[in-house]
């Protein structure tokens, strides 16, 4: 075991002090005094994992230990907001000497029994139908509308239960977007769609809140606009809403002495593009790209090439970038060739999805790789 391992020991019980050696992310003028320093302080390796509370605690130790004998440092739990599922795994996790990161869908929140009671907060295409009971794409699909002081109170409140887990090192947002305006190209074929132009039923989001505080800012209404695909305005709008909500959830997971991380589109453009996410301008300490090439028809190079977009972008910002990975299909050879790109173009650490999918062979090249 690496030295970080047994750090990660005493994290559990020291979190907030840890907070307090490490730069704030967006705040530059403290990330040019501290640029030396960084989040983690070597290459570190992730995975992803969903929780299923009828699983015995055994069989999540074996999981754990697998993790951690084949060279992963860190594992990002998703127990659907389940705080005592969360507080039941986590020392299990940490005993084997793995970081645990809460993860959870946060803007897209399908089943969410108390979102389900305020069909209000949901949020809205540009053809006036609500993810409440029309979703695009695919049924998980059910986002919330970032702009409502409800339904960001709600995912707020969420954040701040799961972040005052004892043990846990940072709260995971995963889904913090807008519905697609704009699949992944390799996608499109599964939906027998061509999206050449931004359409109505994937453009969000057009809910009454979000119309009247447009207006308010801007003294215009977007339904009205002769192109919404070119209104500035308008899109920055989205992004702010966006931003608003991880900036928030920043200061609810520093508060309660935890790190705040998340999973997002493969570089800031294309996020901006594709879901309204600009992550690059966020508060937040780790971003996990997904950068899952054959998504968008892409040979393997590409992750070093997003990669290193995305940590281009993020300059000055004191944010670190750990390379996502999409395993399934990959052979040993491919993944350690992904490993090598995202270290050469700059990423802190690599993220695996998901633990499911880790074969022995593709077990062994992290290990392999951990030991260099």
């Amino acid at each position: 075991m690496k030295l970080k391992h047994l750090i990660v020991l005493l994290v559990a019980i020291v979190a907030t002090s840890c907070i307090d050696n490490m730069h704030p992310a967006g705040n530059k003028d403290q990330a040019e005094k501290t640029q030396d320093s960084s989040v983690s302080e070597d290459f570190k390796f992730w995975t992803w994992t969903t929780a299923d509370p009828k699983r015995s605690d055994d069989s999540y130790v074996e999981e754990f230990k697998k993790y951690a004998e084949n060279g992963l440092d860190a594992v990002l739990i998703n127990t659907n907001a389940d705080a005592e599922l969360l507080a039941r795994l986590t020392p299990l996790a940490t005993a084997e000497g793995l970081e645990v990161h809460a993860w959870m869908f946060t803007m897209n929140r399908p089943g969410d029994t108390v979102a389900l009671k305020h069909p209000e907060w949901y949020a809205v295409s540009k053809e006036g139908k609500s993810t409440f009971d029309h979703r695009p794409y695919v049924d998980y699909y059910q986002f919330l509308c970032p702009t409502r002081e409800g339904s960001r109170n709600h995912i707020l409140g969420l954040i701040d239960k799961l972040t005052k887990v004892e043990g846990v090192s940072s709260f995971h947002l995963d889904y913090i977007r807008y519905p697609d305006v704009f699949l992944p190209i390799g996608l499109l074929p599964k939906y027998d769609l061509v999206q050449d132009t931004e359409l109505p039923e994937y453009d969000f989001c057009y809910c009454d809140a979000c119309i009247a505080k447009f207006e308010e800012e801007h003294h215009k209404n977007p339904l009205e606009s002769h192109n919404t695909a070119i209104d500035m305005e308008w899109k920055q709008f989205r992004l702010n809403q966006i931003k608003a909500v991880v900036d928030d959830a920043y200061e609810v997971a520093h508060k309660n002495g935890k790190l705040l991380t998340g999973a997002v589109f493969p570089y800031p453009e294309m996020a901006d593009h594709m879901v309204r996410q600009r992550w690059d301008k966020w508060n937040i300490d780790v971003v996990l790209p997904m950068i899952y090439h054959n998504f968008y028809n892409e040979e393997i190079d590409w992750i070093g090439f997003a990669t290193g977009q995305g940590v281009k972008d993020l300059e000055g910002t004191g944010t670190e970038l750990h390379t996502g990975i999409y395993v399934p299909e990959m052979s040993a050879e491919d993944l350690a060739k992904a490993i090598q790109l995202a270290k050469e173009n700059g990423a802190k650490g690599a993220s695996f999805f998901d633990g499911n999918a880790l074969t022995p062979e593709l077990l062994a090249v992290i290990k392999e790789a951990n030991e260099i």
